[in-house]
Parts: structure tokens; C-alpha cells; sequence
């Protein structure tokens, strides 16, 4: 890939790549110690929340920041900050100090303190990147990212056979050091705009207007967040309780994750003219190919069915990020972003609530065929949708004024709209 060669989209690809992976063992190893410290399946989960629940609070907050203020600088701080909060928590470990409860704190903090990092990230590709070529980029750095979190967890286990669960988290730590190296080796050639001295909560509302002049991006978000509720619950919950080993659940959560990572791979290099058509109708093919799941009685019937949800999994992310990239002006940029990320914190929070509900309610088979229904009938919906706010006639093309407010620019004006077109 030609991007690759590009020195400052490597070293974005590079470190974000480690800083994934750490992100993936963080995972694994402290579910493990939740188990190991109480063997209640409950205090694994009450983690798992921690780990979501404050993202969902404050990221679109905190991407607020990533506007207002210098992306790459922000990025680095916050490796280093969150750096800060595993060398504490390996301290704790190492003295036997490191409960439950301080688990479950130190867990949010790290959320908590990461909120602005993914918006800013996504938003600085924009910075480095031509707009011809996000996609591209996307996909690339949506490689990065599944593969080696994917990875992560299966490194807990050499970790712990030759090592401890501190040795866990010192590479974690380190893996949040390489991160804040690699960014703060990137050089931005085209500073993001800024809106001068606009309050946090007047450049909230600001942002949330240039989502709403771009209704094709705001139906994407939607429909993604909610698809996403409607699905998640069931990859690891219904997946559980369809296939009952142990040994075999994880092989087919590998499958689905290698195809992810697959399909990211050939994204970055198929060019997508409708990005949000095809972001929505992706999870119409998740659901369809998701839906018999939970009446396959044969494993390798079930591996093929979540390779091809595997595939269509990355067609809902990757255009996504690139048409808000494409629609959004960069001064608003990571807020759209930060919105799109607390919603997918706020699904897979209730997703496996979604799922166990569904499951206890009619059963795993019942349960799959419904919410591969629900997710096929909301992307259909979605892409009705689109059709009715776009493509909107020449002429009367919207764009976002520098305060967020949405205007309509005659003929003469269209050509210099700061919101892009798809």
C-alpha cells in the first residue's frame, strides 16, 4: 500500500497499532484478575462496564478538546496520562493493594482519561491524509487496529506461563509510551482550523449543528449505534449459548475477528463512491448472514456464517469514518467523531443486556433470527432514509458556517461549501 510509505501515515499506523494491542491485553488481563480476585462472573462484567460506561459519558465532551486544541499534543498526553495510571495500578498489583474496587476505578479512569484520544485520532488523519484517500487510509489503520487487538489477548497467556499479570501490565504501559512516541514523531503539514476562544459548551452545540446540515452522516451514526446494540450482545453472549465449549466459542471468536481484519484489508483498497449507502446497507448483510446463527448445529457451518458477518462487519466502520471525514468541517470534526464513539460505547454497554433479555425470552434460536430481522429492517429504513435527504438538488447544496449554524449556498456559492460532498 502505497500509504504506508508516507512517513507520517506510518507512524500513525505503527503506534496505533501497538497502542491496540496494549488496549487488547489490558482487556484479557484485567478480566482475568476481576475473576481471580473474587470467581464471580459478575465482578468480570462489572469491569467490563467500567471500561465503557465512562467513555459513553464524556467522549463527545472531551472531543471537544480534540477541536479546540492541538490533536497531536492532545494524543500524546493522554498516552502519557493514561501511562501514568497503569504504572499505579502495577504498583498496587505488585503490593497486593489492588482490589476489586480499585480495579473497577482505575478501569474508568483509564476510559475516562482516553475520551478525546479516538476522535482526535481519527480527526488528525484528515491532517495527513488527502481527501482522496481516506478510505484508503481507514481501512489501513482499521487493519492496524483489529489485528493487533485481536492479538492482545492471546499474548496474556505466555505473559502469565513465563511472566504475571504485572508483567501484563508493564507492557501495556509501554505500549501507551510507543504510542505517545510515534505521534509526537508526526509532523502535521496542514494545521486543523480553529474556532478562536468558543466555549466548551457553545462549540458543543456548534458541532451538533454541523451534524445535523449533514443528515446523511447523522443517519449513518444512528443506524450504526443502534445496529450495533441490536448485535454485539449476541457475538459473545448468544455465541455462548449456541455453541457450549469453551474451547470451541473461542476458535469461532478468532474467525470472526481474522475476518474483520480481512475485510479491512480489502476495503483500503476498493473505492466506495456511496459511502453512506453502503455503510447502511452493510448491516443489512450482517443480518441476514447473523440471523440462522442460532440453529446451526455444525461449527464449521457457524464459522463460515461469522466469517461473512466478519466481512460485513468492516463495511460498517470504514465508510462510516470516512464519509464523516469527508462531510464534516475539520474545526467540528472530532466532536462528530466523539459523538459516533460515545454511542458505540453506549451499545456495547447494553448490547449483552440486549442479547441475554432476547435469549432468556424465546430462546437462542428465536433470539439470532430476531435480531438478525431487527438489524436487516433498521439498514433498509436507513437507506430509505438516505434517499430522501440526498442527494439534494444542485444549487441548494448545505454548509456549516464557522459558529456550526447551517445555511444553503446559492449556485455561485456551492463551489466554496466547506462541507464536502460524499
Amino acid at each position: 500500500m502505497s500509504l504506508l510509505r508516507d512517513r507520517n501515515f506510518l507512524l500513525l499506523f505503527a503506534g496505533q497499532g501497538v497502542s491496540r494491542f496494549g488496549d487488547g491485553l489490558y482487556t484479557a488481563a484485567t478480566a482475568w484478575l476481576a475473576w481471580s480476585l473474587t470467581k464471580d462472573p459478575a465482578a468480570v462484567a462489572m469491569v467490563s462496564v467500567s471500561a465503557f460506561a465512562p467513555a459513553f459519558v464524556a467522549t463527545f465532551v472531551a472531543a471537544s478538546y480534540a477541536d479546540r486544541c492541538d490533536r497531536r499534543k492532545l494524543m500524546i498526553a493522554t498516552d502519557l496520562a493514561r501511562l501514568a495510571v497503569v504504572a499505579v495500578a502495577f504498583v498496587l498489583l505488585s503490593l497486593n493493594l489492588l482490589n476489586l474496587a480499585l480495579l473497577v476505578a482505575t478501569t474508568a479512569l483509564l476510559a475516562l482519561i482516553g475520551a478525546p484520544f479516538a476522535p482526535a485520532r481519527n480527526a488528525i488523519v484528515t491532517q495527513i491524509v488527502p481527501d482522496d484517500r481516506l478510505q484508503q487510509a481507514n481501512g489501513l489503520l482499521q487493519v492496524a487496529f483489529r489485528a493487533a487487538f485481536f492479538v492482545g489477548p492471546l499474548m496474556l497467556a505466555p505473559l502469565l506461563a513465563f511472566g504475571s499479570l504485572q508483567s501484563a501490565l508493564a507492557v501495556n504501559g509501554l505500549t501507551f509510551l510507543g504510542s505517545a512516541a510515534a505521534v509526537a514523531a508526526i509532523h502535521v503539514t496542514r494545521p486543523a482550523p480553529t474556532t478562536g476562544q468558543t466555549g466548551l459548551w457553545s462549540d458543543l452545540g456548534a458541532g451538533l449543528r454541523a451534524v445535523r446540515a449533514a443528515p446523511d452522516v447523522l443517519v449513518v451514526i444512528v443506524t450504526f449505534v443502534l445496529a450495533l446494540a441490536l448485535t454485539n450482545g449476541f457475538l459473545t453472549v448468544g455465541l455462548v449459548a449456541v455453541v457450549g465449549q469453551g474451547g470451541q466459542y473461542g476458535l469461532l471468536l478468532g474467525v470472526a475477528g481474522v475476518a474483520e481484519v480481512v475485510g479491512a484489508l480489502f476495503l483500503a483498497g476498493l473505492r466506495i463512491r456511496r459511502l453512506a449507502l453502503a455503510a447502511v446497507l452493510a448491516w443489512a448483510l450482517l443480518g441476514i448472514f447473523r440471523a440462522p446463527l442460532g440453529t446451526v448445529t455444525s461449527h464449521a457451518v457457524a464459522a463460515v456464517l461469522l466469517t461473512a458477518t466478519g466481512l460485513a462487519s468492516a463495511l460498517t466502520d470504514i465508510p462510516l469514518i470516512a464519509l464523516v471525514q469527508q462531510r464534516i468541517p475539520s474545526h467540528h470534526l472530532a466532536k462528530a467523531l466523539g459523538l459516533w464513539e460515545a454511542g458505540v460505547a453506549g451499545a456495547l454497554a447494553v448490547s449483552p443486556f440486549v442479547a441475554s433479555t432476547a435469549i432468556t425470552l424465546t430462546g437462542a434460536a428465536d433470539a439470532f433470527l430476531l435480531s438478525g430481522a431487527a438489524v436487516v429492517v433498521l439498514a433498509v429504513t436507513a437507506a430509505l432514509t438516505l434517499a430522501c435527504v440526498g442527494p439534494r438538488q444542485p444549487g441548494q447544496e448545505p454548509f456549516v458556517m464557522a459558529d456550526g449554524t447551517a445555511s444553503v449556498a446559492g449556485p455561485e456559492e456551492t463551489a466554496v461549501s466547506t462541507a464536502k460532498p460524499e
